[in-house]
């Protein structure tokens, strides 16, 4: 589950780390209160306000504004609220912008000179472990620190049964070039984030920048942070930040339903049982000249409620040309989903593409059977190379 900055700040600072302080708003007059309350426990007169929305880039789309006053607060707080921000990771259609957040100014003047860097936390599938991964290169986009200059990059492995050591803590410190005060800052820092991350059962924590002030205090300024919707159960709290706003329509219908659901941008609808499987049929459908439209997992308890939610869901999409079930019968019998699609698609009606079912494992042949002599508009395939000539043949 995604959240926002304004909130990912709010869960860093239960675990100990240091953050710009900022104030959400959700109108004008709301951000003028909030940056007169920030001067009364900041002190600042320099505010900066940040749309908030679920996606990176927020500064080069124009969603990001330093005010020097409190009438400029006002007018940049009306220019971004309500403005459909587009960047790089919002696609072309952009996002609106229903909240900011005005934040402190945190760039002030002092003995040495502020400094930026990158640092996040994920885990590294390879290995099966958390890894820190951090650069000297913050407040860029670490894509492109990345590519032109990876010796920028650095990664510290973390070993899940201890946690972060005292001498990783210090080595990041170290190769980020810090001394004295701001070597002890950042190694309380990195020890925090880590906390943070595995307390929230976060999948990824992501802070750029993280800055070094210029009395040598270490900071979060940003707060990307990725909540692991299987642990939800233990953050009951956390529910509470879900932004249906910032989601698709068709994935919140999807979540209601259980099924795991998300939207892509091609002509093929596909529905299947099992991650892995959904992947191959995904390869599927671009192999035969198609280009898939989501990616649908009903799980193992595949039924006429749950084929009928699934449809709906693809149907909705203009852009589908067909549909491909590809089901294989484990868990679920093959003829108990094709009785599924069979009702679903009566209940449904008036569905005027062709739909592809591929059924494979227990009860197959009974499936196809159903599947054949239903008389509607329904393909029967029992291999993959029979669903992907089918889909050829009706897409292609």
């Amino acid at each position: 589950m995604n959240i926002h900055e304004y909130q990912g700040q709010e869960i860093l600072k239960r675990y100990g780390v240091r953050v710009s302080e900022g104030i959400v708003a959700d109108n004008p007059d709301r951000a003028v209160a909030a940056a007169k309350r920030l001067k009364q426990l900041t002190g600042t007169d320099i505010w900066v306000v940040k749309a908030q929305i679920h996606a990176g880039g927020r500064g080069k789309g124009g969603g990001v504004k330093v005010a020097t006053s409190l009438d400029e607060v006002k007018e940049v707080s009306k220019q971004i609220l309500g403005m459909q921000l587009v960047t790089h990771q919002t696609g072309p259609e952009g996002k609106k912008v229903n909240k900011v957040l005005v934040a402190q100014n945190v760039f002030y003047a002092g003995e040495s000179e502020p400094k930026e860097y990158y640092m996040s936390v994920l885990l590294n599938r390879d290995t099966s472990r958390n890894i820190i991964m951090y650069s000297t290169e913050g407040g860029m986009d670490i894509e492109k620190v990345a590519e032109e200059t990876p010796h920028l990059i650095y990664k510290e492995e973390i070993d899940p049964a201890t946690g972060v050591l005292p001498f990783q803590a210090r080595r990041v410190a170290f190769n980020l070039g810090l001394s004295g005060k701001a070597f002890k800052e950042m190694t309380k820092f990195v020890t925090a984030l880590y906390k943070a991350y595995e307390g929230a059962d976060a999948s990824l924590v992501e802070i750029n920048p993280v800055l070094k002030t210029s009395d040598d205090l270490v900071m979060a300024i940003d707060a990307k942070i990725n909540l692991d919707d299987n642990a939800l159960y233990r953050h009951r709290d956390f529910i509470e930040m879900r932004d249906l706003d910032e989601e698709d329509p068709a994935e919140i219908e999807a979540s209601k339903h259980n099924l795991n659901f998300v939207k892509l941008d091609g002509n093929v609808g596909c529905m299947v049982n099992g991650a892995g499987l959904a992947m191959a049929t995904m390869d599927i459908i671009k192999l035969s000249g198609g280009d898939p439209a989501n990616f649908l997992d009903v799980g193992g308890g595949a039924n006429a409620q749950t084929v009928e939610a699934g449809l709906k869901i693809i149907l909705a999409d203009p852009n589908v040309k067909a549909i491909l079930i590809n089901i294989f019968g484990g868990i679920v019998r093959c003829d108990r989903v094709a009785h599924g699609v069979v009702e679903a698609y009566k209940k449904i009606g008036d569905i005027d593409i062709p739909i592809i079912v591929r059924l494979q494992g227990t009860n197959a042949e009974g499936g196809k059977k159903i599947i054949d002599e239903s008389g509607l508009k329904v393909f029967s395939a029992i291999t993959l190379k029979e669903a992907s000539d089918l889909v050829q043949e009706l897409v292609g």
